[in-house]
């Protein structure tokens, strides 16, 4: 039955994968691979509970006859709903902070940006491009922030092709940026969130390879565009005195918004209450001073501004939709012991934590990181100090070098073709990026930035463990 379950799922990831040549969307098939996958491991009986709960299954029985009905019972009680509950609390952490986002978005909040980025310029365009980019999206999800971008670059850029090489840095700098933070992408929140790293030291260790990843590919980037870019001529529409909020209001707003993200970590330190408790609190408060600001309009039920359209939306409810069938997926893997079983096999054949990390990076490039990093995660279990038997194993400690370095790979390695990501997907949605035209414009540039972050990231461990050997 382990067999079957682990077929299901590798053919759910290949078809996951060639999203782009089946257009088969991988949110279903998702879905679709963990309901059968589950379905499977509760037909197989006591033959799977075994694996990791045999003592368990025989206190519930408590010397009580075995039957199927109670093993089914059990699976049901002790060990599905276990896991509906860590995935229900990632979902509505998901569905909190889009919330948070879509509420800055109605309300123009990120007006700045299109400003900012108003000039003919090629150089001035792209690094404010990126830098907006790479800061923001520490602590907003990578697709929307994506989303966002790429429409503000298709009214402000009037040649596709300048879109396209400024648009593959926004990607470059969304995923890399997104990665340091354990706010800043849903993969870090996962790896926070089991207890394998802490807040602090995972964006003290990837800060530098992050932006390291960021600068070296648009850099290159930046010789291949014209020294003058064409620009779309702003468009000026009237709104009345009432449908557009003052500067002070949108800067309010923004604050709290961005600000409330930013304290989730904090939230969680100091409660130790799951950090969807917090992304729910700074939505209430977001609310309320949503409904202060637009206190006139909605007296006078002038309907809001949704700037950015019903996409966004669709695209969002797709990424939680994705994330659950994943997450539930990943989950039979570990109970039926397939990635115990892979575990052993990179440890007989894989002692270096770097080649693991690039063999997770190239694999990233074709495969949602998503999945690959929920997958690298449950390989393995973090270990005590007590628990060490070889020197390599040091790495699978809270804070150890493999936590940081399957965020590092498996994000930066995810630009590597525009299939690998979320932010990629959507820049091929956007504007006709080719994986062939990516892989001859972009790839060796996102290559070469990951290396060198690889790297810096090995200096910076050096130094840390050196000169805050407590840290």
């Amino acid at each position: 039955m382990t067999l079957a379950i682990v077929i299901v799922i590798l053919l759910g990831y290949v078809f996951i994968a060639s999203e782009h040549l089946t257009h088969v969307n991988k949110a279903l098939v998702a879905v679709f691979c963990a309901s059968v996958g589950w379905v499977l491991f509760m037909c197989s009986g006591t033959s799977m509970i075994d694996v990791l709960h045999a003592q368990e299954f025989r206190d519930f029985l408590g010397g009580e006859p075995y039957s199927l009905y109670k093993s089914k019972v059990f699976i049901s009680d002790n060990i599905f709903l276990r896991y509906v509950g860590e995935v229900g609390s990632l979902v509505l952490y998901l569905l909190a902070t889009m919330n948070i986002v879509q509420v800055l978005l109605n309300n123009e909040c990120f007006w700045f940006i299109e400003k900012w980025l108003r000039s003919r310029n090629s150089k001035v365009v792209l690094w404010v491009a990126v830098l907006v980019t790479f800061c923001m999206s520490t602590c907003i999800d990578t697709l929307t922030l994506t989303v966002m971008m790429l429409m503000v670059l298709k009214r402000l850029l009037r040649n596709n092709l300048q879109r396209m090489y400024v648009g593959s840095a926004v990607v470059i700098a969304a995923s890399a940026g997104g990665c340091w933070t354990v706010i800043g992408d849903v993969t870090g929140l996962m790896v926070w969130t089991s207890n394998a790293v802490a807040a602090t030291n995972f964006s003290l260790m990837l800060f530098l390879p992050a932006m390291v990843a960021t600068v070296i590919p648009v850099s290159l980037i930046c010789r291949h565009l014209p020294e003058h870019l064409d620009l779309e001529r702003p468009a000026f529409s009237f709104h009345g005195d009432d449908s557009v909020l003052k500067v002070w209001q949108r800067l309010l707003l923004l604050f709290t918004g961005i600000g409330g993200l930013w304290f989730i970590p904090s939230f969680h330190r100091i409660t130790l209450l799951p950090p969807f408790l917090g992304a729910l609190c700074c939505l209430g408060v977001v609310w309320v001073v949503n409904e202060v600001v637009n206190m006139r309009r909605i007296s006078t039920e002038q309907p809001l501004n949704i700037t950015y359209g019903r996409s966004l939306q669709y695209e969002c409810i797709q990424a939680v939709m994705y994330c659950v069938g994943v997450c539930l997926c990943v989950d039979v893997l570990v109970e039926c012991g397939a990635l115990g079983m892979a575990a052993a096999m990179f440890d007989r054949y894989l002692h270096n934590i770097y080649l693991i990390s690039l063999l997770l990076g190239l694999v990233s490039s074709v495969m949602d990181n998503i999945a690959l990093v929920l997958t690298s995660m449950n390989m393995y279990s973090v270990l005590q100090p007590d628990m060490i038997k070889a020197e390599y194993m040091s790495a699978f400690l809270v804070n150890g070098e493999y936590w940081h370095l399957i965020m590092l790979s498996i994000s930066v390695g995810g630009c590597l073709l525009p299939i690998g990501s979320v932010a990629g997907l959507a820049l091929m949605k956007s504007e006709g990026v080719t994986v062939w035209w990516y892989l001859r414009h972009i790839t060796l540039f996102v290559l070469l930035g990951w290396i060198c972050s690889l790297g810096t990231y090995f200096l910076v461990d050096a130094f840390l463990r050196t000169w805050m050997p407590s840290f």
